[in-house]
């Protein structure tokens, strides 16, 4: 695509390789671009290299020198991804970016559970912001219809809007079109929301699709995520379209540039996460590169006793759609094969929690008694109610997918007060859950997820700005069901996740499979350990 960097790159070109262009129009286009580029290039260096003093915005309670310079990056550039640390405090970096009058109305996307916080938080550092929280997915007016100057009878009516419009992904589609026409920036938190381009029928994601379409009106587009993929490194360009569109080029040149084809794996993720930094596409910093280290993060696996009864109970059903998968057949089947993927994958996920969970609730209750508050993260509800009932003299409090807003911040705040001394959370719903640090230090994963960036957000909820002490992440695992399994596709979706954001860090060692491997491999371990068990007996 024609994009400033591909003119910097002929530019270069041309330098040794001297071309004629077939008019003088195309040549001005082309420097035009490439001195565009090294502008851009120029100023990413001197903000972050800090040759450049940022500004002082105008806050309640000043923002950190480095909370400025990544706030200023975004004005300067109009589109950015804050991938610091988890706990550096991106939500104050975009704040600060909304206190400047060009940004404004200004839309925050983010997750139910944290429309209450971004309130609070604007309250907090930019009291003279107005707020409002959107009510429906469907629109509905949001000025007030006030007079610009009430002394001034003659002028006409117009409407003035809220200074920051807070919204759910879920209610994007519904007001995408209407806030594309009042708002002139747009802040997405937790931005890895945005990873899914299309769902498995090749239809565009609606959540996606209303975010592309409000980046084509704004001025200014934020995202806010440590863990911007979930998954494999092609979902950054879903991401990134969303932060600045054309950056990437076009599906199929990203493809062929970063993915060697139509791949999802992004080949050198070292490499492409280099040149997001390059281009100032994506800012990224570590507690020691801003000199706020914290106590260390210590993550402990550690084996725990299963109920094999759980997995005996689902064994007809697990052992019928493992042979489903595993068995060869024409493409007719395929859909029956997938279908039957993600029904063995929920079967034995929710059997190995379940055969897990009083052991899990031993497990917490001991660390409970030693004096430490715990928090514990988990999937499958008929888990939490077995966690729940044998931690009853705790007055566990739920964070999950059956909680309001309000519930759900009523449940984290009785447990900052020490009201209660268990808080049990879903492993999808702790993206930007802020307060947990000032409660404990110690969490505990009852079950896993395919994903490492969900379970890297779950630690980050209490290893994070405000953590007085080293925190504990304990990862309690079985030898038997699903657990053997995540385990290992954990760390090939770490290596990308790592290997883009940072490329230094290891966070899993390398193993290289695919989603149909996984799954397959979940299959074959199932029946291979059932085999043996029947040998046994």
């Amino acid at each position: 695509m024609d994009t400033i960097d591909t003119a910097r790159d002929l530019e270069w070109f041309l330098q040794r390789y001297p071309l004629e262009f077939e008019t003088d129009a195309v040549a001005r286009r082309l420097k035009r671009g490439a001195t565009k580029h090294r502008e851009r290039a120029e100023l990413v260096e001197s903000i972050l290299t800090r040759n450049c003093e940022p500004r002082d915005f105008d806050m309640a309670i000043p923002a950190r020198d480095y909370q400025k310079a990544a706030a200023e990056l975004a004005l300067a550039s109009g589109g950015l991804l804050i991938a610091d640390d988890m706990g550096l405090g991106k939500t104050v970096q975009a704040i600060a970016m909304l206190t400047d009058a060009r940004t404004r109305p200004a839309l925050v996307v983010a997750p139910k559970s944290l429309q209450l916080q971004w309130q609070r938080q604007i309250k907090k550092f930019a009291p003279g912001l107005t707020t409002h929280i959107l009510k429906s997915t469907t629109p509905y007016p949001l000025g007030n219809g006030k007079n610009v100057s009430d002394e001034q009878a003659t002028l006409p009516m117009v409407q003035t809007y809220p200074d920051v419009i807070i919204s759910t992904y879920a209610k994007l589609a519904g007001w995408a079109s209407a806030l594309g026409k009042v708002c002139r920036s747009c802040t997405f938190d937790e931005c890895q929301e945005l990873r899914s381009g299309e769902s498995r029928q090749g239809n565009p994601i609606a959540k996606n699709k209303a975010a592309k379409h409000l980046a084509t009106k704004v001025d200014y587009r934020l995202g806010l995520s440590g863990t911007p993929i979930y998954n494999m490194g092609s979902e950054m360009f879903n991401v990134m379209e969303c932060l600045r569109p054309g950056a990437l080029g076009e599906l199929a040149e990203f493809n062929r540039e970063w993915c060697q084809g139509w791949s999802e794996k992004v080949e050198d993720p070292k490499a492409f996460g280099a040149f997001l930094r390059q281009e100032g596409l994506m800012l990224r910093r570590t507690r020691a590169d801003v000199g706020r280290e914290l106590p260390p993060l210590s993550r402990i696996f550690h084996d725990i006793d299963s109920d094999p009864e759980e997995i005996d109970n689902i064994e007809e059903a697990a052992t019928a759609l493992a042979k489903l998968i595993l068995q060869d057949g024409p493409e007719a089947v395929r859909g029956e094969r997938m279908k039957s993927s993600g029904e063995l994958s929920y079967l034995l996920r929710q059997a190995t929690g379940q055969a897990k969970a009083p052991y899990v609730a031993e497990f917490v209750r001991m660390i409970v008694e030693s004096g430490e508050p715990v928090a514990l993260f988990g999937w499958h509800h008929s888990v939490y109610r077995v966690w729940q009932e044998r931690l009853a003299a705790f007055n566990p409090v739920l964070v999950t997918g059956e909680q309001s807003g309000k519930q759900k911040d009523d449940a984290l705040q009785a447990f900052v007060r020490g009201d209660s001394k268990v808080i049990i959370i879903s492993l999808r719903a702790a993206a930007g859950l802020d307060g947990l640090q000032f409660a404990t230090s110690t969490v505990v994963h009852g079950e896993l997820d395919w994903s490492p960036g969900v379970m890297e957000q779950c630690d980050a909820r209490v290893f994070r700005d405000g953590q007085a002490k080293p925190v504990i992440a304990y990862y309690l695992t079985s030898t038997d069901g699903s657990d053997p399994v995540v385990s290992e596709a954990l760390r090939e979706k770490g290596e990308q996740l790592e290997g883009i954001r940072d490329p230094d860090a290891e966070f899993f060692e390398k193993l290289q499979t695919n989603d149909a491997e996984r799954v397959r491999s979940l299959a074959e371990a199932f029946l291979k350990r059932r085999a043996r068990a029947k040998e046994v007996a």
